[in-house]
């Protein structure tokens, strides 16, 4: 309900959807420019994303590597960058969520909340 029961100022409502606008493209150059990890095997594999779920570094521990074992390696670089994007979305949800919140709550299409 709008106070005093007239018109929504149509400036005002443009000017808080450039804001939220900027601030959600603010929070999106965050998450490009934000890394997070995820691990696998104890440690042996080490996955690197952005915060926004790019592939960014991958190292691996030489005791993880048999040549006559390639797959349980290749086990763990996939165990390890599911656990960095899991931590990229959760990233996400933080930058992202608080913004979602303010378009009504229905979430930003293309976004996983």
């Amino acid at each position: 309900m709008i106070p005093g029961g007239g018109q929504p100022n149509m400036q005002q409502l443009l000017q808080q959807a450039q804001k939220m606008q900027q601030d959600l493209a603010k929070a999106q150059e965050e998450l490009a420019h934000s890394s997070v990890e995820g691990t696998a095997g104890g440690g042996l594999v080490k996955a690197t994303v952005s915060g926004a779920g790019e592939l960014k570094g991958l190292v691996i521990d030489p005791k993880a590597v048999d040549p006559e074992d390639t797959e349980t390696l290749a086990d763990l670089v996939l165990a390890a960058v599911r656990d960095a994007n899991a931590a990229a979305q959760q990233l996400q949800q933080q930058k992202l969520g608080p913004l979602a919140q303010g378009l009504g709550g229905g979430g930003i299409p293309g976004l996983p909340f």
